[in-house]
């Protein structure tokens, strides 16, 4: 009896939050038939997540973003829940993913993604307890998109009002790097420069589009300026 007792209180409290009740309700009788877990389930709703979570101590999170709308798997849940609660590991349950579902939903805060068409429910169990240690879980095709975010450089295509570019591939990453909030030393270190380098890109940048501060700059990429990921621009050119 005692040792039972000793589980349940190491067990992980685990949330299923779907917007279908059915398959809600099988997946937390499913991990409820595990030891190791302390399962509640609720409807994929805010209020109702952020109530189940003080109710029921919930330290990780799964949540059925398979039901797509528009087509593409909703992420707001995911982030204001990430924001309300950063310390829950967040699940993501998908039909299927692509780069750029797998990029948003870790953006998002999710800790794992998981789809039960190309893995087994007892995987799903190792994916509770991997993320509930701290750690990612994501299969090696996911990892890739990943490190492709990671070792771009955004950038920002700036035309005039007939379209045409008004910058070099690098200044448009200066301009991307400058936008997003940072200071010369961080563009500079960000592509690898020295600041005095990124000091004469400004002022070129400043004169191709005759404008004369960062704010200006700022102002002037979120009128006219188009997000993209590049490829990383080698050199100083």
């Amino acid at each position: 009896m005692g040792s039972i007792c000793v589980a349940a209180s190491n067990a992980i409290g685990v949330l299923v939050a779907d917007s279908n009740q059915m398959q809600c309700q099988f997946l937390a009788s499913a991990l409820r038939r595990r030891v190791e877990f302390r399962v509640a389930s609720c409807a994929l709703e805010m209020d109702a997540i952020l109530s189940a979570i003080v109710s029921s101590q919930v330290q990780v999170a799964i949540m059925n973003a398979g039901h797509p709308k528009d087509g593409r798997p909703e992420m707001t849940i995911v982030r204001r829940l990430h924001l309300a609660h950063p310390e829950v590991a967040k699940i993501l349950l998908l039909d299927s993913y692509d780069r750029e579902v797998v990029v948003n939903a870790f953006r998002s805060g999710a800790k794992g993604l998981f789809c039960f068409s190309e893995y087994p429910f007892r995987l799903l169990c190792k994916c509770i307890q991997s993320v509930h240690q701290g750690q990612v879980w994501a299969n090696s095709e996911q990892l890739q998109y990943l490190i492709e975010v990671v070792t771009h450089v955004p950038s920002l295509r700036v035309v005039n009002a007939r379209g045409l570019k008004l910058l070099t591939p690098r200044e448009e990453q200066v301009v991307a790097l400058v936008a997003d909030g940072l200071s010369n030393r961080e563009v500079a270190h960000e592509l690898s420069l020295s600041e005095h380098t990124i000091k004469k890109y400004l002022f070129r940048i400043f004169d191709k589009l005759g404008i004369s501060s960062r704010v200006e700059l700022v102002l002037y990429a979120v009128s006219h300026g188009g997000s993209r990921q590049a490829e990383w621009v080698a050199g100083g050119a």
